[in-house]
């Protein structure tokens, strides 16, 4: 039998702390509140003790002198304990703490009668007689004393220990609360937001003190800002080649136009057109690194724009729209998805390649061994593929940064019996129609 999962709170570390914070508080209370108490209770013990003692000696001598004797003592008085008069028989004097008509009374007690003694080791040591002549002493006021301090002791620990937690919660949420920052920007940063940073105050002055969170956020912007200039100088390395590219692949593609007809020149323009492509790709991807890239918003209905893309691809592919949908997006860079699925279904799938519209979820299926496994766990990424295919890596990728601009989600999966699949879920246009009352004649 599976144990029951406790709640997610109780793994937060200010549940610990308080946890913490309270079990040492209240061993710590306990500790004290039993040194106290015993220390307290013995000292009272003690002075009730000596009083008890005092009287008994005054009554001893009242006694031996044949006075009569006041009411609080007596020989074998009765209520004196058990203990006590057997300990007076044996010829001693002691005190015990009882209850004597239902309140607590301090006994003193001793032989009434001059004891006979004999040798400690021979058989009936101790008093001829073994009368009793006790004392009592009233006990209350002693007792409610020690039971109002254990009450002070209680109440002084319970408020201590609140205390104590109140400002050990807010020690402790103050560094939760800035471990939390800490992890935002951590998730925005791998959501792609560089600019994200923790900018913790204790770690701008040099001279100021850090603490364990201080040191985590000043290296986690650290690392933001060197993972920042790395990617920046790829982004600019990318659009610089790409750039410097354009010019000779202008002349080259120009150049390649006026040779004369054949297989050579065949090949050569293929290759002119696969080079202007691959840059006209990295071109794209470095606008959309740079998160500069604008949307044109427009209502587009979908179905007809699935149609119209395939139509342009001049691909063998079947369209089935179950269900159409309105959607507010940017008809260009939709377009440029769709054609990059289809381009790439097309190119490593098999036939039969199918666009489906259901509502506002487009998506493209072949038939061919599937995406790679590591495509499925990440994403696409650029310049790889699987080994022996052809391609850099690049529609795919410029396909997910184009639903990202437009806010779509585009998800990578399996076919249900084989296959790939890419599925486009694009923002649903909602329309409110106000209809003015009908006017009363």
């Amino acid at each position: 039998m599976r144990a029951p999962r406790r709640p997610a709170w109780t793994a937060t570390l200010t549940w610990k702390a308080a946890v913490f914070i309270a079990v040492m508080c209240c061993a710590l209370a306990a500790l004290l509140g039993v040194l106290v108490h015993v220390s307290v209770a013995g000292q009272t013990v003690n002075d009730s003790r000596e009083k008890a003692l005092a009287r008994l000696t005054q009554v001893s001598g009242l006694y031996e002198a044949g006075e009569p004797l006041p009411r609080f003592a007596g020989v074998d008085p009765p209520g004196l304990p058990a203990p006590l008069r057997a300990l007076a028989a044996r010829g001693e004097r002691g005190t015990m703490v009882a209850e004597h008509e239902g309140r607590p009374t301090m006994w003193a007690a001793g032989p009434a009668d001059g004891p006979t003694r004999v040798p400690a080791d021979r058989p009936g040591a101790g008093p001829a007689g073994g009368r009793a002549l006790a004392v009592r002493l009233d006990y209350t006021q002693s007792a409610e004393t020690i039971d109002a301090l254990d009450r002070s002791i209680l109440g002084s620990s319970l408020l201590a220990i609140g205390a104590t937690l109140l400002v050990g919660a807010f020690a402790v949420t103050r560094v939760t609360r800035r471990l939390h920052l800490t992890a935002q920007v951590a998730r925005r940063i791998s959501a792609g937001d560089l600019d994200a940073r923790v900018d913790d105050p204790r770690t701008k002055d040099p001279t100021r003190p850090q603490d364990e969170v201080a040191t985590v956020s000043g290296a986690l912007d650290t690392m933001a800002s060197s993972l920042q200039r790395k990617l920046q100088s790829e982004q600019r390395f990318t659009a610089d080649v790409a750039h410097e590219l354009r010019t000779p692949l202008t002349g080259l593609s120009a150049a390649a136009e006026l040779l004369p007809e054949g297989r050579p020149s065949e090949l050569v323009r293929d290759r002119v057109r696969a080079m202007r492509g691959l840059t006209e790709d990295l071109l794209e991807i470095s606008r959309l690194d740079a998160r500069t890239e604008t949307v044109d918003l427009a209502v587009h209905e979908l179905g007809p724009l699935a149609e119209r893309v395939v139509r342009a691809s001049g691909t063998d592919t079947e369209v089935r729209v179950l269900r159409d949908a309105t959607v507010e997006t940017d008809r260009r860079r939709v377009e440029r998805v769709l054609g990059n699925l289809v381009a790439n279904a097309h190119k490593h799938g098999a036939p039969p390649v199918v666009v489906t519209v259901d509502g506002p979820v487009v998506s493209v299926r072949d038939h061919g061994p599937g995406y790679p496994a590591y495509l499925l766990e990440s994403g696409p990424q650029r310049f790889r593929t699987e080994s022996g295919g052809k391609g850099h890596g690049l529609g795919l990728t410029i396909a997910v940064g184009q639903a990202e601009v437009i806010g779509a989600e585009l998800v990578f999966a399996a076919g249900p019996d084989g296959g790939a699949e890419a599925r486009l879920r694009l923002p649903e246009y909602v329309r409110f129609d106000v209809s003015e009352p009908e006017a009363e004649e």
